[in-house]
């Protein structure tokens, strides 16, 4: 029994986070009813690192970029990493890259610490303008 090339799971995921992009832009999460709300703002009443990123993907799907801003600044920041890091995955699967860490451990720390400010951070109500989903008040929770 043969094992697919290893180029295989790297392509499977981008044809995968094509898929997301295309179903939460034709399916727009501001609507309710197909999309679950998030378990932590349910059961909290906070939010997480990830709310709003439905909404921030949907105002990028349709190239919205303030409004993907207003959703979830984080996811911003993180889309053009997890960008390099899928294609340094796909290169090194090909055979273009060198079989290197992407980044020392230490940065796992400094993630982690950065994501856990960052939810204490969007909800404090003075920063709610910049941080919270939609600005003070998020539309699709009013």
């Amino acid at each position: 029994m043969s094992h697919p090339p290893s180029w295989v799971k790297p392509a499977l995921a981008g044809v995968a986070g094509v898929a997301v992009m295309l179903l939460v832009g034709f399916v727009d999460p501001n609507q309710r009813g197909f999309y679950p709300t998030c378990p932590s703002l349910l059961l909290t009443g906070t939010y997480c690192p990830g709310c709003g990123s439905l909404r921030a993907l949907h105002a990028l799907a349709h190239l919205d970029f303030a409004g993907a801003l207003g959703m979830n600044p984080a996811l911003l920041l993180a889309i053009p990493y997890l960008l390099w890091v899928w294609t340094f995955w796909l290169l090194r699967t090909l055979g273009k890259a060198q079989r290197k860490r992407l980044a020392p451990a230490w940065t796992l720390w400094a993630l982690l610490g950065a994501i856990l400010t960052y939810w204490a951070l969007r909800n404090v109500p003075a920063l709610a303008p910049w941080l919270a989903p939609g600005g003070v008040v998020a539309p699709a929770f009013q």
